[in-house]
């Protein structure tokens, strides 16, 4: 990323100063000094924030595996691009060359291929984080298909209706999935979901776990015996700027889960130039993000950013504390990993450990670290910065979303000081804004307001995937002519930033966004429930845990409530999957609701968090008697 490299505080700030002044020239030069295109753009933007009409780099021609692979095919071939590091500490790494890289992709491309997909078939992913996940998705960008990875970790309701609302022709699974002491049985997940999905053509199924599977005849085939017959050669199908990449499902706050849309050239500028700046990656660096790659974190800072800067990235399949709480600092010993890149949930889960685990390890090697997924709290981000950096390795507390493609607001390592649980300053290109609830601009600092960005940046996502209404909706119409972001923000006497939650429906869970109403609805179809309300309480490692007030049927009430609670995270599990399971379930009589029949939710939470001092005003209320008892029957 030359001449763009970030270097010291005032240099921060002319290169921000330039890129809000002119936007267009800024990223013109990024794009053209740092990639490889097979045709220049004729414009550099094109938008109309009221419209969410967004285009970068208008008619450029380009395949994002080019520049991911091909061109690193002469200085560093034999480089080690991608180190994979199995669930068992037993069983050896991968050490995947881009040489190797290149042919795998290559062979994957060409299966692809004689499955008949083609420029614009959409191929969901449901993998576990093997090597084949990062290959899959490459040789889908290779040929110009729109990959849309599902977390390994949904059930197969929500596999379905991803692949529905994608209209998928092919999906590409395991016969199972390692995750510490658990295997997953992710085929028949697969088999399940297809039962509903009648866009599906053909399943290619990696062997993973040797489980038993199913394999139905003339749709199913296992994916090795076609690689093994696949040429390597294949030559990238060029692509348009403005052409999808991928699609990536996150949680709404109403509805169905919302199909982000992000395109070839911005999004790969974008991921590419921030990966270089937020982690200070040098050439020989071991980076490391522990992130599943079925999350936004994974496409852009395990896959496409590091790989587009040519540098060697480590995909984990297995989790923070199997076999022992050490797993981490095992692997970054191993590896020695000096860019390190993980979520303030693990920092807290692995905190509670005895300091021994950490300790004994040598993490010498690291120089960066990193936190992501949610706003990180002061003592994780002083356990973090003693035990794990040393207190020499910067600490980049980054603030992004699925949506904004890479990396917003971020310390930029050696260069920006850094301030505990503050995301401090925007990255060049991106302008920030504090908005209040009555359209008008924040200039005051230490005031809370909603985080919204004045201007368009190529990473962001082009619309919601067959829904554009939708997407100007969501995000363009609560502040006209600006993106709201739904995060609250404050911004302290210098200018840094501070991420302050979810401002709508939305929470998150061990870094996960859970919208609030697809999980009511799970709940709802329990034929004993008559109602119910989700909100979010602060948890020691979760960040926020899901507490549900339940009104029943008469029917219902009658049966045993402990019996009932397991039923119901069931029901979330089937339909949702395990992550969106309840903490806590307190079944009630009423919810406190205005005349409308709105439920006020801000009352649930105070009361979730064990807070009865100030419920504001409650004189809207239907019913204010129903606020004492669930005050009374909180569950501690």
């Amino acid at each position: 990323m030359k001449n763009y490299v970030i270097e010291s505080l005032p240099d921060y700030f002319k290169q921000y100063k330039k890129s809000i002044k002119n936007p267009k020239k800024f990223w013109d030069k990024v794009a053209d000094e740092n990639f490889v295109w097979y045709q220049r753009w004729e414009k550099v933007l094109n938008y109309n924030m009221h419209e969410a009409k967004i285009e970068w780099f208008l008619n450029a021609k380009l395949n994002i595996t080019k520049n991911c692979i091909d061109r690193h095919l002469a200085p560093r071939g034999r480089k080690t691009a991608i180190i994979w590091e199995p669930n068992n500490p037993d069983e050896p790494a991968q050490h995947i060359s881009y040489n190797e890289l290149y042919e795998r992709v290559g062979k994957m491309s060409n299966v692809l291929r004689d499955q008949g997909i083609k420029k614009g078939d959409r191929v969901s992913v449901y993998l576990p984080m093997i090597p084949e996940l990062a290959v899959t998705m490459l040789a889908c960008a290779r040929i110009g298909a729109v990959h849309s990875v599902v977390f390994a970790g949904f059930s197969s309701s929500a596999l379905a209706s991803r692949i529905n609302d994608s209209e998928t022709k092919l999906v590409i699974t395991s016969d199972g999935g390692y995750r510490g002491n658990k295997v997953l049985d992710l085929k028949s997940i697969v088999d399940d979901a297809l039962e509903k999905c009648p866009t599906v053509e053909k399943v290619l199924v990696v062997k993973r776990t040797n489980n038993e599977v199913t394999m139905k005849e003339g749709r199913d085939m296992w994916l090795q015996e076609l690689l093994d017959n696949a040429p390597v050669d294949n030559i990238p199908t060029i692509m348009d700027a403005e052409d999808p990449l991928f699609i990536l499902y996150t949680s709404g706050s109403t509805g169905k889960p919302k199909g982000m849309l992000h395109t070839c050239a911005g999004y790969m500028v974008y991921c590419a130039y921030t990966f270089k700046n937020v982690f200070n990656y040098q050439e020989n660096d071991i980076y490391w993000c522990t992130a599943d790659i079925g999350w936004i974190t994974g496409h852009s800072y395990i896959l496409y950013g590091p790989l587009a800067n040519g540098a060697t990235t480590v995909i984990f399949e297995g989790t923070p504390n199997y076999p022992n709480p050490d797993r981490f600092w095992q692997v970054i010993e191993k590896h020695q990993v000096s860019l390190f890149y993980t979520a303030p949930t693990a920092i807290r889960s692995l905190a509670k450990e005895n300091a021994d685990w950490v300790e004994k390890r040598n993490l010498s090697s690291l120089r960066v670290i990193g936190s992501v997924g949610e706003p990180i709290n002061d003592e994780a981000w002083h356990w973090y910065n003693d035990h794990v950096g040393k207190k020499k390795c910067p600490v980049v507390d980054t603030w992004w979303q699925t949506e904004t493609g890479g990396i917003m607001i971020s310390p930029v390592p050696f260069v920006t000081p850094t301030k505990p649980t503050y995301a401090t300053l925007p990255l060049p290109g991106i302008q920030p804004v504090l908005m209040d609830d009555k359209r008008n601009e924040i200039t005051a600092n230490q005031v809370d307001g909603n985080l919204c960005i004045r201007f368009p940046w190529p990473g962001i996502a082009r619309t919601i995937w067959g829904d554009h209404q939708r997407y100007i909706d969501t995000y363009f119409s609560a502040f006209p002519g600006k993106y709201f972001t739904g995060d609250g923000a404050l911004r302290d006497e210098v200018g840094y930033y501070r991420i302050t939650g979810r401002v709508d429906d939305v929470i998150i869970v061990s870094g996960h966004n859970l919208g609030t109403a697809p999980i009511e609805d799970s709940i709802n179809l329990h034929p004993a429930v008559a109602e119910s309300a989700i909100v979010g309480y602060p948890h020691d490692v979760k960040g926020n845990a899901l507490y549900g007030f339940v009104i029943l049927k008469e029917t219902g009430e009658t049966r045993i409530k402990e019996n009932l609670a397991k039923e119901i995270n069931f029901l979330i599990a089937d339909t949702i999957g395990p992550i969106a399971k309840l903490d806590k379930i307190q079944f009630v009589s009423g919810l406190p609701k205005t005349r409308s029949g709105k439920i006020m939710r801000r009352i649930l939470r105070k009361i979730a968090e064990g807070d009865f001092n100030n419920f504001g005003d409650t004189s809207t209320l239907l019913n204010p008697e129903v606020v004492e008892e669930i005050k009374a029957g909180r569950i501690e």
